[in-house]
């Protein structure tokens, strides 16, 4: 798993910090705004069977929402 870095109040984030954080954002953020879709479509409570079949199920939904998005 990869993650952004973090500023503290005494130590602000490097330009290459800043523009790597940018990027990673960029790159999150279709993942996240499908995630909230199927949690407001309560996909992801439904879920009953096991976890192979259930992250197929996820990935395909994922993809379907993120091409109604992008439209």
């Amino acid at each position: 798993m990869i993650s952004g870095y973090k500023a503290a109040r005494n130590r602000p984030l490097t330009r290459g910090q800043r523009l790597s954080d940018k990027a990673l954002a960029a790159v999150r953020a279709p993942v996240e705004h499908g995630f909230a879709h199927l949690k407001n479509w309560r996909v992801l409570g439904k879920v009953r069977t096991d976890q192979a079949c259930a992250t197929a199920l996820v990935r395909a939904l994922l993809v379907l929402t993120n091409r109604e998005i992008s439209r």
